[in-house]
């Protein structure tokens, strides 16, 4: 269709051209020679949206967003199988990530990685969202964005780089060994003059691998030594699960790990540069987690609780109706707690309006491994309200994950434990059953499924699969439409409404 109105392959060409030099290309995305910014055009492409996904800028997205005041919407999904708008991911980097790899475990990795191989095969992971018509937005582009012209942008990522920034004097002194002038250095005011000196790039080195400086009296004139300390963001290129996107919009998590602390707050921050309303955040005690949660429908959502998320943050979702959906299902890791298996979307997964993916020694009511559903449902009867459901009530106690399923009209595709640990579960919907995977046998299998009508494509991510996440865990997806759109006049789809989201 895309070169029939073009006419002649040569005007197509012309085209790209044109398109490539009217892009004003972020602020750090690399220039045009690289992989990453040139076009992916495919003979008899019929989805002009595969071209506005790789040349569309963050500017170029809040332009059309002002234009479109129906589409003015800020954030949410509200089924896994609607078609994806925007993804935010984060690539692996050279600084926090390396220091990862140098004790893995200790990383909360899952085995030795090779960081330039992982790094690549994002890239390429990247490229497949973005030839299926997805905007993909990295955390890094996000951060650079705008810094080079715009003081505002440039000072608020001074500031959040000051709160991971850390001078402190060596526990063997006390400020009365300082002289006063010396007293400068360990202050705030010093901090802001030496990052406002520091490149962007340096601003989020220090954003990611959070360094602290150790500062000990000299006896020489040179006033300090320093020694230096690092907590660094080792798994922030797993974006599932520092926040979840309801049919309400985005609500912050609370992760279990010490190491995943700073990560809520850095995605905070993205998605507020963004412009993108929070719609919420989890408290104490509750813990939530994004690879625990699912959108089915405007009728039903499910949260899966046990190693990571917990009863208390579903309780708090339910009560400030965040959810947005009439009914909840928890899906309860009871027997289990298995690291290789800590979220939801280890094991499980949402492939189209009605199919699953499911391992298969979690299903059945005699298996030890099994998952157990407690339903919630809303109800407009106020004697039914409590404090601490809001306006949901328990309507289904402990039904066995594979039965509530199959009650719910679902078909299930049936993955054996070694296809799940290796993450043939966890792939990612780009819509209508648009799959990316990592896993071909499993993939395969999916594909031979009678019920199963999508599209898969496989790439390789072996290598950050050795850092205990998949592609839906390195995915968080901000915006789906719902439901799907028209065509349009000479058989395109309508403009991708990513562009519609409330960028400010």
């Amino acid at each position: 269709m895309l070169k029939q109105q073009m006419g002649s392959e040569s005007d197509l060409q012309q085209f790209v051209v044109e398109q490539l030099s009217n892009v004003s290309l972020t602020v750090g995305s690399p220039p045009p020679s690289q992989p990453e910014s040139l076009p992916k055009y495919r003979r008899g492409s019929e989805r002009q949206r595969k071209v506005s996904a790789t040349f569309m800028s963050i500017d170029q997205l809040r332009e059309a967003a002002g234009g479109n005041k129906k589409m003015m919407h800020t954030t949410g999904q509200i089924h896994e199988d609607d078609i994806a708008e925007v993804v935010i991911v984060c690539e692996p980097d050279l600084n926090n990530n390396v220091m990862g790899s140098i004790h893995p475990h200790g990383a909360l990795y899952e085995k030795p990685v090779n960081v330039e191989v992982s790094r690549d095969q994002h890239r390429r992971f990247r490229e497949a969202i973005r030839e299926n018509g997805v905007h993909c937005l990295t955390v890094h582009q996000i951060l650079m964005h705008d810094t080079d012209c715009n003081l505002r942008a440039r000072h608020e990522l001074e500031e959040l780089a000051a709160t991971r920034l850390t001078y402190t004097l060596d526990k063997e002194h006390s400020a009365d060994d300082l002289k006063e002038e010396d007293t400068f250095y360990l202050g705030e005011k010093y901090k802001s003059e030496v990052l406002a000196e520091m490149s962007t790039e340096h601003l989020i080195d220090m954003i990611l691998t959070v360094p602290t400086v150790h500062l000990k009296p000299s006896l020489r004139d040179t006033g300090f030594t320093a020694s230096y300390q690092f907590n660094p963001l080792t798994n922030m290129q797993y974006t599932r699960d520092q926040q979840i996107t309801t049919a309400k919009g985005i609500v912050m998590g609370r992760l279990r790990s010490l190491q995943r602390q700073n990560e809520v707050e850095l995605m905070e921050f993205c998605f507020k540069k963004l412009g993108l309303d929070i719609a919420g955040t989890v408290r104490h005690p509750g813990f939530l987690e994004g690879g625990d949660f699912y959108p089915a429908g405007k009728d039903l959502c499910m949260l899966g609780v046990g190693l990571r998320s917990n009863v208390e943050a579903a309780e708090q979702l339910m009560r400030e109706d965040l959810f947005g959906t009439t009914r909840v299902a928890v899906v309860e890791d009871r027997f289990e707690q298995d690291q290789a298996r800590m979220h939801l979307d280890c094991i499980f997964n949402i492939i189209g309006k009605n199919i699953v993916v499911l391992a298969d020694d979690v299903i059945g009511e005699d298996k030890p491994l099994r998952r157990l559903v407690t339903e919630y449902e809303r109800s407009d009867n106020p004697d039914h309200h409590s404090p601490a459901l809001g306006c949901y009530r328990i309507s289904r106690r402990e039904v066995e994950f594979s039965k509530y399923l199959e009650d719910n009209g679902y078909h299930i595709i049936k993955l054996t434990r070694e296809e799940q640990l290796e993450y043939g579960c966890n792939v990612l919907n780009l819509g209508h059953g648009n799959i990316i995977s990592c896993h071909r046998e499993a993939s395969r299998k999916i594909i031979k499924d009678p019920k199963f009508k999508g599209r898969m494509q496989v790439v390789p991510f072996n290598s950050i699969t050795s850092m205990y996440g998949g592609l839906h865990c390195s995915s968080q997806v901000v915006r789906r439409i719902s439901p799907a759109p028209k065509r349009a006049v000479g058989g395109f789809d309508k403009p991708p409404l990513a562009s519609g989201l409330n960028f400010k």
